[in-house]
């Protein structure tokens, strides 16, 4: 299995449904265990398979999609994060940014996980609109991908576009990232790439 989502609130149960509509398996996992996401993986049905936290830290690609705060727990899991693609899903809500030293969320999430390639995708839709079909008319739900690594841009671009939406990729967290702190403009939530 290559991919993982840590967090099955209403994104993590979002993006599993996704990975569930579109045959791509998924391992899943939250903070109370595999057993309380036996109901879910159920409903979804065999692509969805909950792990612990420990498994779900052994794929090569995995999404964050917790509260922001949990991060930093689910960070001191591993020592070495070297070799994984961590894409973060979260959003960073809170009044005050001196938490963040001037970095965007992302770049501070990165700063927990020596050694992952962290990008920035998924988050700028609320759960409802990320849950639905990425098919709109005659064209697909734009998604934004951002982060510091070239060919992990690619590689989440690429999963992205599996699950059905269309991924424009705007390059470095600290560049394009920008546009998607906060879940990004309203507009953002509405835009549609027209199939060619």
């Amino acid at each position: 299995m290559k991919y993982s989502v840590i967090g099955s609130g209403s994104v993590g149960t979002a993006l599993a449904t996704q990975f569930a509509e579109h045959g791509i398996e998924v391992a899943v996992t939250n903070t109370r265990g595999p057993e309380s996401l036996v109901a879910l993986a159920n409903g979804l049905g065999p692509a969805v398979r909950p792990v612990t936290l420990k498994e779900a830290l052994e794929v090569s690609i995995i999404i964050f999609a917790m509260p922001f705060a949990s991060h930093e727990a689910v960070a001191r899991a591993r020592a070495d994060w070297s070799g994984k693609t961590v894409i973060d899903a979260m959003n960073y809500r809170e009044m005050n940014f001196e938490p963040l030293g001037g970095l965007q969320s992302s770049d501070f999430v990165a700063n927990a996980l020596p050694g992952a390639k962290v990008v920035k995708t998924f988050n700028q839709l609320p759960a409802a609109l990320l849950t639905r079909a990425p098919k709109e008319g005659r064209g697909r739900r734009v998604m934004f991908v951002a982060g510091n690594h070239e060919d992990a841009n690619a590689e989440v671009a690429s999963l992205v576009s599996a699950l059905g939406f269309a991924p424009i990729v705007l390059g470095r967290v600290d560049q394009g990232g920008r546009l998607l702190q906060y879940r990004g403009p309203l507009v953002l939530q509405n835009l549609i790439m027209l199939d060619e």
